[in-house]
């Protein structure tokens, strides 16, 4: 798999260093809330992202899985989005919802399942990505805790994938673009 990496973008001292910052900003933010956290974790490349980085939040917390992803006819966005997988959980306006992504590109997706989850009276919800790509951006939004801002590279690696390959790999890296064009 290796040889299909044009070159590593964030390497494995990097996420961890990544990993931590966030981890600390997050207990920070959450160490005096009177609401139990539950981190909603987006299958199925935040996976890795998110094991790491609960393991560095010292606070209790729960998880949750949801999956999801913006639909329509092509690759139009019909501004909606389809789940797959849906978070089943009662009484969300006793709890703060982190949603924890891999990357955020148009920011359509999460924007909307962002609405979605206040809409269902979360007590608080916000949002964490390990990337994140402003210049694709195609609606107003902005995650609250961001690990990295990348250029518009195809990326893998880390839970990331084309294919569902190269997950695996421990680091992020860009692929090249023979393997994808």
């Amino acid at each position: 798999m290796t040889e299909d990496v044009e070159r590593i973008l964030v390497d494995e001292k990097e996420l961890d260093e990544i990993t931590t910052r966030l981890a600390n900003q997050i207990t920070q933010d959450y160490k005096n809330s009177t609401k139990p956290l539950i981190l909603i974790v987006i299958l199925k490349g935040s996976l890795n992202f998110a094991s790491d980085l609960m393991r560095k939040i010292p606070l209790p917390l729960e998880i949750e899985f949801m999956k999801v992803s913006s639909y329509g006819a092509g690759t139009k966005n019909s501004g909606e989005i389809k789940i797959h997988l849906d978070l089943i959980r009662e009484e969300l306006e006793k709890y703060d919802l982190l949603i924890i992504e891999d990357i955020v590109d148009s920011g359509r997706t999460l924007a909307r399942l962002t609405q979605l989850l206040k809409n269902r009276n979360a007590n608080s919800v916000k949002t964490c990505t390990l990337l994140d790509k402003p210049s694709r951006r195609e609606v107003e939004f902005t995650p609250d805790y961001c690990g990295k801002e990348i250029e518009n590279e195809f990326v893998i690696g880390y839970g990331l994938d084309y294919d569902e390959k190269y997950r695996n790999l421990p680091y992020v890296g860009i692929l090249k673009r023979e393997i994808y064009s």
